[in-house]
């Protein structure tokens, strides 16, 4: 039994005369009678009787046909799931985030992406830098997005998008009411950094910006995330630089200054995924990523 034998046989049983079923399947009638008749000894039972005016089925070929339209169909879906998969609009993206930027752009690119591909399943996963480049290797995730990531072997690190740095106090301390402040003013206060990491990262980006100012100021804490730094701002423990997307944290007690300084700092956001990997959905996820990071990158460029 073969895909032409029941599409022959559905077309005989819908159209009742086998000459208008050949010209409906744009072949000549023997092959579609031939292929009845091989059908018929194979399933070893009559599908059709045979009348003046064409055929007619009989109570097996009734039967039959049910099965064969599903067939047929399961078919065509099982070849339009593998033609949707493809061109990556099906399937499955384990992605890995991290923090700060779970805030702002990795939740307008997944959900975009979920519009423009709603049968692809994108998993996310909450994983440092280290765990993230573990994963990859392990084939465990699929991209990451990370910030001041490192060249790796097999890897490729893509900047998608910028961020500006801002500092978040407390809306109680002394700068809270300056809107704009000089990294002079913010050294005075004790600094929170985040996050802690055995990598390279935020932390040393932070440091290496006062340093170039010729400035050090005490380092009063190091948490494990951007938020906790905001908690102990609100607090009065001291400054957190941050992301500007953490401004949309709604955190009582917390002031956001822009960083008064030409040109503005700014921090990466990066996507990482495995090199040579021929994923059509990865292909498509990156479009859209790299299509939000040219408006994150726009927006950037206003001015605040």
């Amino acid at each position: 039994m073969n895909i032409r034998q029941l599409k022959y046989f559905i077309a005989a049983a819908e159209e009742l005369n086998i000459g208008r079923a050949a010209a409906r399947l744009n072949v000549s009638q023997p092959p579609v009678t031939r292929q009845i008749q091989q059908l018929e000894e194979e399933l070893k039972a009559q599908l059709f009787l045979r009348t003046p005016r064409g055929v007619e089925l009989t109570q097996a070929g009734e039967i039959f046909l049910a099965e064969a339209r599903n067939i047929v169909g399961l078919l065509d879906q099982a070849g339009g799931r593998v033609r949707r998969a493809a061109q990556g609009e099906e399937g499955r993206l384990d992605v890995a985030i991290f923090g700060s930027a779970i805030i702002g752009f990795i939740p307008r690119i997944v959900l975009e992406f979920k519009r423009l591909y709603p049968n692809v399943h994108v998993a996310l996963r909450a994983m440092d830098k280290i765990q993230q480049v573990e994963g990859l290797r392990s084939r465990a995730i699929d991209l990451g997005f990370n910030r001041l990531m490192n060249p790796e072997e097999g890897l490729m690190i893509e900047e998608i998008a910028r961020e500006r740095l801002v500092a978040a106090v407390s809306s109680e301390g002394p700068l809270a009411g300056l809107g704009r402040a000089t990294l002079a003013e913010l050294a005075r206060e004790p600094l929170i950094l985040f996050p802690a990491s055995r990598a390279f990262g935020f932390v040393d980006v932070v440091k290496d910006l006062f340093r170039s100012q010729r400035l050090k100021p005490e380092v009063a804490q190091v948490v494990g995330d951007a938020f906790t730094g905001l908690a102990l701002a609100a607090a009065g423990f001291g400054v957190c630089l941050a992301p500007e997307s953490m401004k949309s944290v709604s955190l009582r007690g917390v002031v956001f200054l822009e960083i008064d300084l030409d040109p503005a700092p700014t921090v990466d956001l990066s996507c990482v995924y495995r090199a040579g990997d021929v994923s059509p959905v990865l292909r498509n996820f990156l479009e859209v990523a790299r299509e939000g990071g040219i408006r994150e990158l726009g927006d950037l460029r206003r001015p605040s």
